[in-house]
């Protein structure tokens, strides 16, 4: 190995371990540290405790193996009853350990979940990081963050309390039983070039020849395994992600006859994980040979090597047992890395992808951070603007890839106002819906939403569970009586619902397109707020329900004093509104931005009064 290469792999190395104490140090730092450092040192203790069991067992073999060769019966008795009590009490530290190790990992991994759903759900970053994956723009995107919240952090707490406590295991075990195997191997002597040369503690030096070169051996076998390991994680996610989808469109799936290439798209997927996955199994294959080999050998090494010392008087058969103990200690220890190159590997995959994962969710806040400084200003409220009013200033929005989008946008609407906002199909009137709700991090500007405004997305959300919980999401449904839940309900042409309150089912697979913008309707209804931003909130609806839904309202918005922005393309939906907002392209070209036409609307629709909102 070369000199730069050398120092690449340490450089390497010291990066591993500075992303493991990143992603380990917050917790025994948290609220809960006291508790971690506690199950941590107590763990630690037991592991100590198990050592010091093993080196008195040790010393048990040479007495009472050389009882067995001196046919010594009351010695023999002794240390039997003598090994019961030995027995029972690494029995008692084997058990707590396992519980005390099992607890401190679920611990582990119930606060970096939580921890890691803060994060991801905070500040929009499950968005932002979905936007940035979707458009192609960031190539190392994190993918299936359910997988690496719900998996991966159960990985990474598994593998890093195992295998750091089998390294201090295997550490202090070496630290015990090298100096008993350095007593007991004695000095080999030998002849060379007619010069006379002694090697003392030569089965110490054994051991360590033997277990250097399978550890060397070891790593060359299994380093393929690392990369391995990360790719399978990540195409078993994908293959777990599109059936996810198949469940969640199946009713579109049967309309469109797409079973057949819903199976080719899950078999090109499944195939995937199978090619990964016999790759790894031939690279598994290859280090299980060699372990098992270095393991078997390793039975009768010190036989061997001790065995012309037994034959010659030097040593009794209890001494024998005793070398061979401890050199099986001595090794066992020493070949740390063999025994765990696999689960080293798959915790490496498991790191990186979790490490991955913090530097996206870091990554993705500080893009909104630096978005908002270049462009100066980003939805911020205007001070000479009403609370109550709407408006926009000097905007510019823009895609994830950099084009412009619109440029240069000023709009503002007041209390009373219906608008109707039209353009061309991808012109950017849902993405300036969510420059005004404040999500999309690729906008500059000045905004100003007034308090109270609520949002109908094209694909409203329904969590499963009961329907009331549905309808007053993200509050809950305790905040609403069963009269002011069965009113929305009615008032949103829901009445076959009234009666279903307390059902609980997958709301967005069992309603059709219809219901499901009619329970969004509901909800609006049922919260009553100042603004309403409708992005195409009846499409699915026939006229009639259209006409009716928009009555009520426009009733409601006169009662609130507040008012509304429409996306919609049918002519009828023009009557219930009095002011258009139309995007058209600054000049020619496909890429060309988009600016904002103003003009008034004569609504056509009957006036309405605040109690026809009741």
């Amino acid at each position: 190995m070369t000199a730069p290469v050398a120092v690449g792999k340490l450089r390497a190395f010291r990066q591993f371990c500075v992303r493991v104490w990143a992603l380990s140090a917050p917790y025994f730092k948290s609220e809960e540290k006291w508790k971690a450092r506690g199950l941590l040192l107590a763990i630690v203790v037991l592991n100590l405790a198990a050592v010091y069991m093993l080196v008195l067992i040790n010393d048990w073999n040479r007495v009472f193996y050389d009882a067995l060769q001196n046919k010594d019966a009351a010695v023999f008795w002794t240390q039997l009853a003598r090994f019961s009590y030995l027995a029972f009490a690494f029995i008692i530290i084997a058990v707590y350990r396992f519980y005390l190790t099992q607890l401190l990992e679920v611990r582990w991994r119930a606060w970096m979940t939580t921890h890691y759903l803060q994060r991801w759900l905070a500040d929009h970053a499950f968005y932002t990081l979905e936007l940035a994956r979707f458009s192609g723009t960031d190539k190392a995107a994190a993918d299936n963050p359910d997988q690496r919240i719900q998996e991966d952090i159960n990985l990474f707490t598994s593998y890093s309390i195992s295998l750091s406590m089998g390294l201090l295991n295997a550490v202090v075990t070496l630290l015990s039983f090298v100096g008993i195997l350095w007593s007991l191997s004695g000095a080999f002597a030998f002849t060379l070039g007619g010069s006379s040369y002694t090697i003392p503690g030569f089965m110490v030096w054994m051991a360590v020849l033997y277990c250097a070169v399978g550890s060397i051996i070891t790593h060359y076998i299994g380093r393929p395994q690392i990369r391995l390991n990360f790719q399978q994680q990540r195409v078993e996610a994908d293959f777990r992600h599109h059936m996810v989808r198949v469940r969640e469109y199946s009713e579109s799936i049967a309309l469109d006859k797409g079973e057949t290439v819903e199976r080719a798209h899950l078999d090109t997927r499944f195939a995937a994980v199978l090619a990964n996955y016999l790759l790894l199994i031939k690279k598994q294959k290859n280090l299980v040979w060699f372990t098992n080999f270095f393991g078997q050998a390793a039975v009768v090494f010190p036989f061997i090597v001790a065995a012309p010392r037994f034959f010659s008087g030097a040593i009794q058969l209890g001494e024998l047992m005793q070398i061979s103990s401890a050199f099986g200690r001595v090794q066992d220890s020493l070949s740390w890395l063999v025994d765990n190159y696999s689960s080293l590997a798959a915790w490496r995959a498991t790191t990186d992808r979790l490490t991955s994962f913090e530097d996206n969710i870091t990554a993705a806040a500080q893009q909104v951070r630096s978005q908002a400084a270049t462009d100066s200003i980003a939805n911020t409220d205007r001070p000479d603007t009403r609370a109550d009013s709407l408006s926009g200033t000097a905007l510019t929005i823009r895609l994830p890839t950099g084009q412009t989008l619109m440029q240069d946008v000023s709009l503002a609407a007041s209390p009373g106002d219906s608008v109707l906002f039209k353009g061309a199909s991808g012109s950017g009137k849902s993405t300036l819906f969510r420059t005004f709700a404040g999500i999309w991090p690729f906008s500059a500007g000045q905004t100003h939403l007034p308090e109270g405004s609520m949002f109908i997305p094209q694909r409203p959300y329904f969590p499963d569970g009961r329907l009331r919980d549905a309808l007053a999401y993200p509050e809950s449904a305790a905040l609403y009586s069963d009269a002011a839940l069965t009113q929305a309900l009615n008032d949103a042409l829901l009445p076959q619902l009234c009666v279903r309150l307390d059902d609980e089912d997958a709301w967005s697979q069992k309603l059709s397109g219809g219901e499901q913008q009619r329970l969004a309707i509901a909800r609006v209804l049922l919260k009553k707020p100042s603004w309403i931003f409708a992005d195409e909130a009846t499409g699915a609806l026939d006229e009639d329900s259209e006409r009716a839904i928009y009555q009520k309202l426009q009733a409601h918005i006169l009662s609130v004093r507040g008012g509304m922005v429409s996306i919609a393309h049918r002519p009828t939906v023009a009557a219930f509104h009095n002011k258009l907002w139309e995007l058209v392209r600054q000049a020619q070209g496909a890429n060309a931005p988009y600016s904002l036409q103003e003009s008034t609307l004569q609504g056509t629709a009957l006036p309405t009064t605040p109690s026809e909102s009741h």
